[in-house]
């Protein structure tokens, strides 16, 4: 990758996406896996996030191991789209929308700590649009997202645990809400993050470790920001595939290097028929419209194609409320 970052930045950014040490000093740990001190680090990753190349650095929790989560779509009216766009952005629950090329222009994600509560949203969602709401919730993941190698096409494979949901306790909902937003850039972040969630540093760092290792939590580190290192060309790709076949078509299309994620999700019918998603991110059109063509030949399937033309929101999942640490936003997190 020709990268506009220096060796420090570019390391922080692509060899941390994972494996981030729960440790009481972690951006010590990373200092020393990188020849650089600690003060270096927390500056570099203050630098980045302020350029918009990170997000955060915490944690992505697996989609169905806890809360409720669902893909969903509308279609506004072309002298709405900005109105409705931004009433969805309000939303706590929405944690990506995007504007895509389609009918259905209008593409969210919405998390909640369970169903009652995500269907509440999606309901008020429409009433204050005025627009039909299509809810299209995961069924079978086939690609885990563990961040790509921003020096190629490589991506980071992982076996997905079969692990079921569960509610976790008021202790971690805590846990969970302070950690929701991203690790505060300090010395002893975990401990921090104990005196926001009224817990110890090493009961935090006990509960995240063990997180991981059940798969509630599917990746630890630096959460990068795509569109802003250069990789604008964002697809969905779209397929019916016949119930039978789903699940081999997908795992075959998940072992391509270019696919970002891939998985089977409930068709809404009779609106949207389609039920295998694989996205593809490129620099440009010209770059992923070949990778298009061969994931269309090897699905066997017609394919519908969706680009993204406007991000109007992208953070972490909200499972629960900040309530339970009503100082997030004084931090400086509100928007990460």
């Amino acid at each position: 990758m020709d990268s506009p970052y220096g060796p420090l930045d570019f390391a922080l950014l692509n060899n941390w996406q994972r494996d981030f040490p729960i440790t009481v000093r972690p951006f010590e740990h990373l200092g020393a896996a990188v020849g650089d001190g600690e003060t270096a680090i927390l500056g570099a990753l203050e630098r980045l996030r302020a350029r918009g190349a990170i997000s955060r650095v915490g944690a992505v929790f697996a989609a169905r191991r806890v809360g409720a989560s669902t893909l969903a779509a509308l279609a506004a009216p072309a002298e709405r789209l900005e109105e409705i766009a931004a009433r969805i952005s309000a939303r706590p629950e929405v944690n990506h929308n995007y504007q895509r090329e389609h009918h259905y222009n209008l593409w969210f994600v919405a998390t909640a700590s369970d169903q009652a509560r995500l269907a509440a949203a999606l309901g008020a969602i429409e009433r204050e649009t005025g627009c039909a709401v299509l809810s299209m919730p995961l069924e079978q993941e086939y690609h885990i997202d563990l961040g790509f190698d921003l020096n190629s096409a490589h991506k980071h494979h992982a076996r997905i645990p079969d692990t079921p949901v569960r509610e976790p306790d008021a202790i971690e909902q805590r846990l969970i809400a302070a950690l929701q937003p991203g690790l505060e850039l300090v010395s002893r972040p975990f401990a921090r993050l104990g005196e926001r969630a009224g817990m110890s540093e090493s009961e935090v760092l006990t509960r995240i470790a063990g997180w991981i290792g059940e798969g509630m939590i599917k990746r630890f580190g630096v959460v990068v920001r795509h569109h802003e290192l250069g990789y604008r060309a964002n697809a969905m790709m779209v397929f019916d595939a016949p119930d039978r076949d789903v699940d081999r078509i997908g795992r075959q299309l998940a072992a391509e290097a270019a696919v970002t994620l891939c998985y089977r999700r409930t068709r809404n019918l009779p609106h949207w028929p389609y039920n295998l998603y694989c996205m593809v991110h490129g620099r440009s059109r010209e770059e992923v419209g070949p990778v298009i063509e061969r994931l269309s030949r090897q699905a066997g399937l017609p394919g519908l194609t969706l680009f993204s033309t406007r991000r109007f929101k992208q953070c972490g999942a909200r499972y629960f409320a900040e309530s339970a640490v009503p100082d997030l936003a004084a931090a400086g997190f509100a928007n990460a």
